[in-house]
């Protein structure tokens, strides 16, 4: 990786982006108790026949939708192959569901990934997609979301240059708030080549959120 692709993943210290330590195993329970608490709260009966189990599902529910705190990109960007390619390979619409860690309400829509390979050192399309889940499957904003799948590329693939967009709907617009439900967020970033030619960098992004030359 070169010393500018280096600085660009850098983070505001200074330091190479890296994953946290996992957190320890999901309490259930705890989360019953708290889903138990705000049924009350709210005025409901958590113990009448529609909600005496909803505590329980909402806890096995959010032990899915949370379960990238404890998973790493490594995992799915430590194996890359050799391929005689040396121009962008990019993988458009990458489906995702997320929650918003301000509300705690869904955020979805699709992630758009291109990179330039070094070496002609690639990796698996699948691999690009579910690195995708590891950062959507937390507490999350779409602008973290978008700068994590790029800085964890362009550290375990070491590409001569990554590219990631994202169009998202927000239900914190949606369903509360101004309640705008047509409104779709797009972030990107760019990271190595791409920022470096900006030219290029502003073709890839047009093929990744346009789908045309």
């Amino acid at each position: 990786m070169t010393l500018s692709m280096l600085n660009r993943v850098a983070g505001a210290n200074g330091r190479l982006f890296h994953e946290p330590s996992a957190p320890p195993p999901i309490d259930l329970a705890r989360i019953e108790r708290a889903v138990h608490e705000i049924l009350l709260a709210v005025g409901e009966d958590p113990e009448r026949d529609g909600l005496a189990e909803t505590p329980r599902r909402v806890a096995r529910s959010y032990a899915e939708l949370f379960r990238g705190l404890r998973e790493s990109p490594a995992t799915h960007l430590s194996r890359v192959f050799d391929q005689e390619h040396d121009d962008v390979i990019i993988l458009r619409d990458i489906e995702f569901f997320s929650l918003c860690e301000h509300h705690l309400l869904p955020f979805t829509g699709k992630a758009h990934i291109a990179y330039l390979p070094a070496d002609s050192q690639v990796v698996g399309l699948s691999k690009l997609a579910r690195t995708v889940e590891v950062f959507a499957r937390r507490p999350q904003v779409q602008e973290r979301l978008t700068n994590q799948i790029a800085d964890a590329l362009a550290v375990h693939l070491r590409p001569r240059g990554v590219a990631i967009a994202i169009e998202a709907e927000h239900f914190c617009m949606k369903m509360r708030g101004v309640n705008k439900s047509s409104s779709v967020m797009v972030t990107s970033t760019l990271r190595g080549a791409f920022r470096d030619d900006r030219a290029r960098g502003a073709e890839v992004l047009n093929l990744m959120l346009n789908g045309r030359r």
